[in-house]
């Protein structure tokens, strides 16, 4: 993605999370965001409401394993962000959301129809420990079966999944800059027949919609 591309995707960075009880399309549970119409004709290069979840096999190190983002299809919902582990500002929102909703899963019993994918595209610093380190500190329960922290494989891998297939855009800043990068955000949303249900840019949804939304998808599957 060039600057220009970079640029039009951050100011496009927003999203609605109306929801209904069945989808208008047949292939999910919530209805479409209230500004899908204009979403749908901007060209973005997110995923969208009602797409096909991209394709990414990526290391889980915490897990040994390398799974594909649509290996969950026909078994579990997606719940899918984007983050670095030095990042000091809205990369602990974006895990947080994820960890509340992981909470809400135990506690409500449906923990294992849904799987939580945080995945860095910092993989130079933020290897297996880190990350460990990172989701203990978060709060995430990392021996549960539905947590897979994503590592691509070096920068260019990161670069190849984060950006050019889910369409999170974002660019190192000089060495004497406050953070380490400047980056787009978005939780995805995927139900478990492989279909977008919400890709929320920009600020991070309040917990408790997001939670909601994620209780009205897997009631929707039941």
């Amino acid at each position: 993605m060039d600057r220009r591309n970079f640029l039009s995707a951050v100011a496009a960075s927003a999203s609605v999370t109306a929801t209904g009880c069945i989808g208008d399309n047949g292939n999910t549970a919530l209805s479409p965001p209230e500004n899908y119409e204009m979403l749908s004709e901007a060209d973005l290069p997110r995923p969208l409401y009602g797409e096909r979840i991209p394709e990414a096999t990526v290391e889980a190190p915490l897990r040994g394993t390398d799974p594909s983002t649509r290996g969950f299809v026909g078994e579990r919902h997606v719940l899918m962000t984007f983050i670095y582990t030095r990042c000091t500002e809205v990369c602990l929102s974006l895990t947080s959301n994820l960890v509340q909703a992981q909470v809400d899963a135990t506690e409500e019993g449906y923990s294992d129809e849904i799987v939580f994918l945080p995945t860095t595209f910092d993989p130079a610093h933020d290897t297996a420990d880190v990350l460990r380190r990172y989701g203990e500190e978060r709060g995430a329960d990392l021996d549960a079966e539905n947590w897979y922290f994503l590592r691509p494989d070096g920068e260019k891998r990161a670069r190849e999944v984060v950006e050019d297939t889910f369409g999170v855009g974002y660019e190192r800043n000089p060495p004497d800059a406050a953070m380490e990068f400047t980056h787009t955000s978005m939780i995805l949303l995927a139900n478990r027949d492989g279909y977008v249900e919400r890709a929320y840019t920009g600020t991070p949804p309040n917990p408790a919609e997001l939670v909601d939304d994620v209780r009205t998808v897997v009631d929707g599957f039941s």
